[in-house]
Parts: C-alpha cells; sequence; structure tokens
C-alpha cells in the first residue's frame, strides 16, 4: 500500500487513509480466503468490531499472512452492551484475546448509547498503558461529541460515521475538523441500499475519468481527507477499489458531487434512543 497516503491522528498516530471493512462477513471459510485476497491486493488497514463476530478470524487471517504485526493498522469497536466502566474492561480483553494481539492500533465505542462516558474513562485507561494506540468513537453527533469531551481527558482521534455522496455530513465535519477529530466514513459507497452507483452525474464523471462510479465515490471521499474503507468479497473489485491514487477529481466535479446531498440517512441514527435501548440489549459472547 505505498501509494495510501496517511493520516496523521490528533495524538501523532498516523492511520492508512484507504482500508478494508469485514461487517457482515459471517462465513468463516469465505472470511479466510477473502482475506487472503485483500492482503494480497495491498490493504493492511482493517476494520472490525466485537458486534461483527469475526475478530478471532481475522485475529488467524494475521497470523497466517506472514506479514509483520507492526505492518497492520487494525481497528475494532466495543458493542453497545459493554458500556460501562468494568464492563469496558472485560470487553477489551475478550477483544483482545479473540484477535490475539498484543495491542489495538484503535479501538472505538460503536454508538453512542448509556454510560459512553464512563465507557471512554476505561479506554483512556488502557490507551495510556499503552494497549490501545489510539482511542476514537463511532456514531456520534455534535452533542455526544461535546458531553464526551466535557468530562473527560484525551480527545478522540476518530470519529467513524455514515458518509457518502447522499449524506455528506458537513456540519458535524465542520464541527469535528475544528477539534481535529479525523473524519472516517463507514458505508462510503451507500451499502447498496440507494441508486448511487447509477447517479447520472457520477456516471457521468466516471467516464470522464475511465473510471468505475466506486472508484469516483471513493476519490472523492479520498480528496475531502476523508478515512475510508469500502467492502467487497470479489477480488477485481477489491482490487478496483483501491486503485484510486491514480487521478483526481477537478473542482467543478466535486462541486457537481457536493450538489448530491439528500441530508437523509441510509441507516442507524444515533439519536434513536430506542435502537440505542434495544441494541444495548444483545450481548457478545
Amino acid at each position: 500500500m505505498t501509494n495510501v497516503p496517511n493520516i496523521t491522528l490528533n495524538n501523532g498516530v498516523e492511520i492508512p487513509q484507504f482500508g478494508f471493512g469485514v461487517y457482515k462477513m459471517q462465513d468463516k471459510d469465505e472470511f479466510m480466503n477473502v482475506m487472503k485476497m485483500v492482503f494480497e491486493a495491498g490493504y493492511r488497514h482493517i476494520d472490525t468490531a466485537a458486534y461483527y463476530g469475526n475478530e478471532e478470524w481475522l485475529g488467524q487471517a494475521i497470523k497466517e499472512s506472514g506479514i509483520a504485526r507492526e505492518d497492520f493498522f487494525i481497528t475494532s469497536k466495543l458493542w453497545n452492551a459493554d458500556h460501562g466502566y468494568e464492563e469496558t474492561k472485560v470487553a477489551f480483553e475478550k477483544t483482545m484475546k479473540r484477535l490475539d494481539l498484543d495491542y489495538l492500533d484503535l479501538y472505538l465505542i460503536h454508538w453512542p448509547s448509556d454510560h459512553y462516558v464512563e465507557t471512554w474513562k476505561a479506554m483512556e485507561e488502557f490507551y495510556k498503558q499503552g494497549r490501545i494506540k489510539a482511542i476514537g468513537v463511532s456514531n456520534f453527533q455534535i452533542h455526544h461529541l461535546e458531553d464526551l469531551m466535557s468530562q473527560t481527558e484525551v480527545i478522540p482521534v476518530i470519529n467513524q460515521i455514515e458518509t457518502h455522496p447522499y449524506f455528506q455530513q458537513d456540519e458535524l465535519r465542520e464541527f469535528m475538523s475544528k477539534n481535529n477529530i479525523a473524519h472516517e466514513a463507514w458505508g462510503p459507497l451507500g451499502q447498496g441500499k440507494s441508486n448511487l452507483l447509477t447517479e447520472p452525474i457520477l456516471v457521468k464523471i466516471a467516464e470522464n475519468h475511465n473510471k468505475s462510479v466506486g472508484q469516483i465515490i471513493l476519490r472523492w471521499h479520498v480528496q475531502r481527507g476523508t478515512i475510508v474503507f469500502p467492502k467487497s468479497v470479489h477480488k477485481s473489485r477489491l482490487e478496483q477499489n483501491i486503485d484510486v491514487f491514480d487521478f483526481e477529481l477537478t473542482d467543478q466535479e466535486m462541486k457537481d458531487i457536493k450538489g448530491l446531498e439528500t441530508g437523509k440517512r441510509l441507516s442507524g441514527d444515533p439519536d434513536d434512543v430506542e435502537f440505542l435501548k434495544e441494541s444495548a440489549k444483545k450481548k457478545i459472547d
């Protein structure tokens, strides 16, 4: 991944701007085969979570790859049912046991469900011990970030949020920029829940550059300075996704894509209190 730039986080840790996400990869054989292709394609930044149920497989894939641990950037996330000071400590140890790693590059609070402040304080301890290189959050709104930062010591390095051309998160993005919190996008291609990949404006831009629409969207993320990790189980798509560093979108093309904003989410709402309460009932073994 020599052509993938690094983003320097607010604590000095560097994260590859481009990575691979393993959400919904539930079959072990498929997972292991895909990870071989992922590593061969040059991906070293991998994003998982306790909720995904595949941390153990990722740890095994890393071991079997023959690639040095320090060449990887591994992210995992704490699930909503494990919020709380002591609960977080137990959950983190389980994650580390499943991954079978000596340290984690990045650990995130998956959603802003109840007791995230106590959770963060436990994460701060692991961070100060060096067991986690950087700590951040996912799906936090501005008011969540303000609340968290007003009661804790360490500023999150990242907020991982739903972001794509139909939902660009500009207000939250501006707040994060002012507070030196990196923007990381999940669902960067719309998760197949929209007509994003057939959007006429994007199709036209793709034709201009002789690239796929997916590559245009990923390049848009990259030029905005966003950290991004698309997912695919197909070798050709894996290779295509990461091949977005040999061209540049024009100012007008960036402006045209900005005009696609709808203000509508395609997935869960961080301010949906009922969703957060229900999700916190789902325990992770």
